[in-house]
């Protein structure tokens, strides 16, 4: 007799619509942002100043506003943010009908939209196990659908459409991109309520942004599944800093192939996404992350040795594999395990590290291309992602995870009870 497997709630098939609609516009401006810049001026440091900008607040306010995020709540959080985007957005757009850009504009337009997506992703990593009634075999389904859509929104199809629209006028992606965030707070706000509010406290926001990094840093579990995107930023930062000069120079390939390099790892990803849960079933899930990392090392490795454009390409497309199941898999245990309290800030921490260890990556590779050879970075990166996969794996087993999965249960079957409605509802 087989039992039937627990079915996702409608509500979250409309916070997944949100969220795909969300990533189109995201995509959009991700496209016609810096080629917006572009029409303004040529100047290398006023266009790293408009990309940079985007990474700022989660480097600057990361843990802070996921304690916010954890005094809030998570669903009005979610829509506001989204609202107040929309209307952000028709201050550029208009600037554009006007003829009125500038690059400072550009920037700090760049810079709050990364302060509302800060608080909108971690608003909604820690409103999904509310959504969920925190079942893991729940999560990792939905966070797999979530990182596909995601994938195929902003990877596939926004760039494209962004520069399309750009062609329209320079007003029309700004506008798209407005619109994608208005439909996406509609449909978030009938979501229903979070079950019960988070626990109030007269601790200061600072104790409280402090007591969630703590907590990250002193759990070895959550530590290690922190270290993975953290690491792997530094690597994976250090390769694409160089990885157009090796295409061309190295595989022989131009401006067009260099774009099927990178639809290939977008294909990748989709593909790890899709068998994230299956890895997971079959191999536990501390195997199956430790796995998916050293297949991210051992792919770019292949990349660095790649003879040609056919090998690189498979090569990105197995790492694109790895990093999509990593993706599902990660988030999905995080958000089993950690109380519902302090979602909001193990999530923005470990999201934090991710973004500070970025830059390492990026000036890592410059610095290894120019003193010693344009493939050095690529060696160093898998040599980097291998080491981290060693380092962690014993701290994200599958007997430390299941020991952490049966500590949470009990402490959270209140709100697994207290989920219930929300699981239910609207469901047909």
């Amino acid at each position: 007799m087989t039992t039937e497997a627990p079915k996702l709630p409608t509500g979250f098939g409309r916070l997944w619509t949100a969220q795909t609609v969300s990533s189109l516009g995201d995509g959009v401006t991700h496209a016609a942002l810096p080629l917006l810049a572009l029409t303004l001026t040529r100047d290398p440091m006023a266009l790293a100043v408009v990309t940079a900008a985007g990474t700022l607040p989660w480097l600057l306010f990361g843990v802070l506003g996921g304690a916010l995020v954890d005094r809030w709540d998570r669903r009005r959080t979610m829509w506001v943010t989204d609202a107040a985007r929309a209307a952000l957005l028709a201050v550029p757009a208009a600037a554009a009908a006007l003829d009125a850009l500038s690059v400072p504009l550009l920037a700090a337009l760049a810079f709050l939209l990364g302060l509302g997506g800060l608080f909108f992703d971690t608003a909604a990593t820690a409103y999904l196990p509310d959504l969920l009634g925190r079942d893991p075999v729940l999560l990792e389904r939905a966070n797999s659908r979530l990182r596909g859509s995601q994938t195929a929104a902003s990877g596939f199809a926004g760039p494209p459409a962004g520069s399309a629209l750009l062609a329209l006028g320079r007003a029309v992606p700004l506008l798209a991109d407005a619109l994608s965030f208005a439909l996406s707070a509609l449909l978030v706000r009938s979501l229903a309520a979070a079950p019960r509010p988070v626990p109030q406290t007269r601790e200061s926001l600072l104790r409280q942004a402090r007591a969630g990094a703590s907590y990250v840093m002193r759990d070895q579990l959550l530590l290690g599944l922190a270290l993975r995107p953290a690491v792997g930023n530094v690597a994976f930062l250090a390769v694409e800093t160089v990885l157009a000069l090796f295409a061309h120079d190295r595989l022989g390939i131009g401006t067009f192939g260099f774009g099927l390099l990178l639809t290939a790892e977008a294909t990748g990803g989709l593909l790890g996404t899709g068998i994230a849960s299956f890895l997971g079933r079959r191999l536990g899930t501390g195997t199956a992350l430790t796995c998916t990392a050293a297949v991210e090392g051992l792919a770019v490795l292949g990349l660095a040795a790649a003879p040609n454009p056919y090998v690189a390409g498979l090569a990105l497309a197995v790492c694109g594999a790895g990093m999509g199941a990593t993706m599902v898999l990660g988030p999905s245990l995080r958000q089993a395990i950690v109380p519902a309290h302090l979602m909001g800030r193990v999530a923005s921490t470990s999201r934090m590290l991710a973004m500070c260890a970025a830059p390492f990556g990026s000036f890592l590779g410059g610095w290894l291309a120019s003193t010693y050879d344009v493939r050095t970075p690529l060696f160093a990166a898998a040599g980097l992602l291998l080491t981290m996969t060693a380092v962690t794996a014993t701290m994200t087993t599958n007997r430390r995870i299941e020991a952490a999965l049966q500590t949470a249960a009990p402490a959270d079957a209140s709100d697994r009870r207290e989920s219930s409605e929300l699981v239910h509802a609207g469901a047909v």
